[in-house]
This record gives structure tokens, sequence and C-alpha cells, in this order.
């Protein structure tokens, strides 16, 4: 009898160390373990402002030393530490010459966040995929030809690999952006949207943007390298890559689009000047470093932030710029205009002195006063209603502004933990939509293409 006990206390012993073992491999195997690589820009802590479920604490930062690294920690301590809803990250760095090699080694996590220097950000995603490892990339995630070609051939291994690559679109989550793009989906309000001329197109989208600006409270600092272009790459490169997607993302809503079906018909780049107090200012340095001396004219730094691109796109013309100002009006900050032009209405976000530069979205029909039009607009926007509740419209000077309650409107730095949670959605299914890659890469082709054609003139 006690043989007989022995044996079957044996069996369960080793059913238990089996169950037990298996239950953790399905652990680990859903755990999503996050490395942040070389974190030169202050969007890689955005993504750790808040908690995420089945993201470890632990981050594994591989970095060279220096001060973008300890700003960035510094960053971090500060989500730990604030007296409402702290983070618990637990940052785990080394900042060894051979972080990056190091990083492929170890593969301590499963999943690279990148934001930082973009002259380097092309070859972190490619050796990152091609070692395993998925990656959530900020934007832009190339800034010229070369780069292009090398963001495709990524795309192809994280295909071969059923891995997923990523970039941060946080303008897809911007409520007024978010509304025009749901009232363009209703034909009885916006009709369909307009061909549109060189001149005039049908869709624009223009943002202003500010070197001096705060962050989580403070005045941010930037890295020096920021305003290098070969370094952090020309505005018509950068902040343009959202303007680009918002255009794809809401003209053309979960349709494939072909590099084949854009044909840029005018591009322009223009610099910025800034002096060098201003530049002392954001970055805490005396003197322009000396890779920036060959963009210093008269004193004076001359940086190729600001582009405007023209361009059809499935033969629709759009046009979309991008402005960096030193500093913003007291009161104001970074800006944003877009239209979007209907055969029955334009759909329009104004974001001036009028509007207390808050983004306001407004709906401007081309017949004016017709009462048939506004009881169907009455009627229509129960649908806005039911995915968006309270949202409700006041007549304006040209149509109707739309109302948004206020528990709609997140900052941007909020946006980043909603692209997080989207990205860890499809890594947790496994697959992105199947028009998120090709546009990627289209998106890519627009921007990268047109610094060429700019850069001729």
């Amino acid at each position: 009898m006690r043989s007989r006990y022995s044996v079957v206390i044996l069996l369960c012993l080793l059913i238990s160390c089996q169950t037990t073992k298996k239950e953790e491999e399905v652990k680990e195997n859903h755990t999503i373990r996050l490395v942040t690589l070389d974190p030169g820009h202050f969007h890689a802590a955005l993504v750790q402002k808040t908690m995420y479920s089945n993201v470890d604490s632990v981050v594994h930062v591989y970095a060279p030393e220096g001060t973008d690294v300890q700003m960035h920690l510094k960053r971090i301590e500060g989500f730990n530490t604030r007296p409402e809803d702290a983070t618990r990250w637990n940052e785990e760095v080394y900042t060894g010459a051979d972080y990056f090699d190091k990083m492929l080694k170890e593969k301590a996590g499963n999943v690279v966040v990148i934001s930082g220097n973009n002259q380097k950000k092309t070859e972190y995603i490619r050796r990152s995929l091609e070692e395993g490892m998925n990656v959530l990339a900020d934007k832009p995630m190339a800034i010229n030809a070369a780069g292009f070609a090398d963001l495709k051939q990524a795309f192809a291994t994280a295909g071969a690999k059923g891995l997923l690559l990523y970039d941060i679109m946080t303008e897809r989550y911007e409520i007024t952006t978010m509304l025009q793009r749901e009232f363009s989906l209703l034909p009885e309000v916006f009709g369909t949207l307009q061909k549109g001329t060189p001149q005039e197109p049908a869709v624009t989208k223009e943002s202003v943007h500010h070197f001096y600006k705060y962050v989580s409270g403070s005045v941010l600092t930037r890295p020096a390298w920021f305003m290098d272009v070969a370094q952090q790459g020309e505005g018509i490169v950068d902040v343009t890559t959202h303007l680009v997607d918002l255009v794809q993302w809401e003209c053309f809503p979960e349709q494939v689009i072909d590099t084949t079906e854009i044909n840029i018909t005018n591009a322009r780049r223009w610099t910025t000047g800034m002096t060098k107090s201003q530049f002392k200012a954001i970055t805490k340095l005396d003197d322009f470093p000396d890779y920036l001396k060959k963009d210093v004219k008269d004193t004076v730094l001359q940086v190729y932030s600001n582009g405007a691109i023209d361009y059809q796109i499935k033969g629709v013309n759009a046009r979309v710029s991008v402005t960096w100002a030193y500093q913003a009006p007291e009161g104001a900050g970074d800006t944003h205009y877009s239209i979007m032009r209907g055969t029955k209405a334009n759909l329009v976000i104004r974001q001036g002195a009028e509007q207390k530069f808050k983004p306001v979205l407004y709906i401007e029909p081309l017949a004016k006063k017709d009462a048939a039009y506004e009881k169907l607009l009455a009627e229509q926007l129960k649908t806005i209603q039911a995915k968006f509740p309270g949202v409700e419209l006041t007549p304006s000077a040209n149509g109707w502004e739309v109302v948004i309650p206020e528990k709609y409107k997140e900052t941007h730095e909020a946006h980043f933990s909603r692209v997080t949670e989207k990205f860890l959605e499809y890594l947790r299914s496994g697959i992105l939509p199947a028009w998120e890659v090709p546009n990627m890469i289209t998106k890519y082709y627009t921007t990268t293409r047109a610094l060429e054609i700019a850069k001729k003139k």
C-alpha cells in the first residue's frame, strides 16, 4: 500500500511540475517585455507614461552614455514619482560603447522602442527585426531615399519572420481629426471627396511647431543634434509624416495605397533661423557643435525644418506643409489646420486665436441656408453620437461648429499611450490590418521622394 501511495504522490508531483512549467511558458509567451534603444527623443519616455496589462514592469535600456539617456531616465523617474497614477517602471540600463550589439545579443525583450537620432534609426529597425524582435518606432522611420530602401527591406524581414514593425502615429487619436474622419464617412453630410486641383487641393493639412516648448510642465531640453537635419531629418520628411498619414487614413480609410498611386507635383523646403542665445535656451549648450557650423550663416543657425508637398493620391489633389517657429505667442502652442472638401460640405479644423489656439472642427455646407440639409444633418448626428456620446452641433458663421465634450480632449502626450495600446493589441493578435504595412511604405515613399524633388530646386 505504501508503495502505491508513493507512486501516486510521485505521479502527482510530476504532473504538477509539468503543469507549472506549461503555465510559466504560456505566461512567458504572453508577457511583453520592452527594450528601449538609444532614447534621444522625449517621445521614447512618453510610451511609458502609463502602465499596460501583460507588459513587464522591467524595461531594459541600451544607449550610449550621455545626456540623452540621462534625460530619458529622469522623465521615467518623474512618471514613477508623480502624486497621482504613478507608474512602476524598473529601468535596467546598459551604457557601454557596444550598446547596440549588446542589445541584439542579450535579447532582453520582445519589443524594441526606438525614438531618437533618425540618422541611425533605420539600421536600428532593420537589425532588431533580423534578430527576431518586434519594433515600435517613432516617426520618421526614414529620412532620405537610402533610408527608405532600407525600410522596405525591414518590412520584408518583418513579414518573413512574423514580426510587427509599427510607427507611432499619435495624430490619429486627436479628437477633432477623428471626428473629421467620421463625418467624412457620412455621404448625406459630406457627399464624396472632391478631386480638387493643385491650386485648390481637396485636402490640405498644415502644421506649425515650435523649438521652444513645454512638455510635462517643463521647458523641453532638446539635444543639439535635433537641429542637424543630417541626424533629425528635414521638416519635409519629419512632421509631414503625420500629415501624409492622416491624408491616407482619413481620405481612404482601410484602403491599400500603392506607391504607384502617388504623383508629387511640387515640393519645397526652407529654413528657420536660430540665434546662439535661442539655441542655448533649448539645449543648455553655450555654442553650436562643430557638426552644426556648416549651417551657421552670419552667426545664425539655419535649420531646414520647413517643407511643403503638393501631390496627387489616387487622383485626389492634396497638400501638406510643416512650419517650425522658434517659440509660440503667449497662450499658444503647436497648431493644426485641416480641410477636407466634399461635394456637399467642407470639414475644417482651425486652431487660431479665434479658437483660443484649441482645435475646433466645423461643418461648412456648400449650399447656404438649406433647411433640408440642416434636418438631414441633425439625423446623421445620431450616427456620430452612437460612437462619441455627448458630441453636439452649434451654429457658426459658415455652418456648424462641432461641440466636443472635454472628456475626449486628451493631450498630445496621452496619445502615445493610445498608440501603444493599439500596437499591443496587434501584437497579441500577431497581425496588423492588411492596409497598414503597404500604407506605411507609401507614406515614407511620399516624404522621401518629396525631399529629393525639393532639393533639386
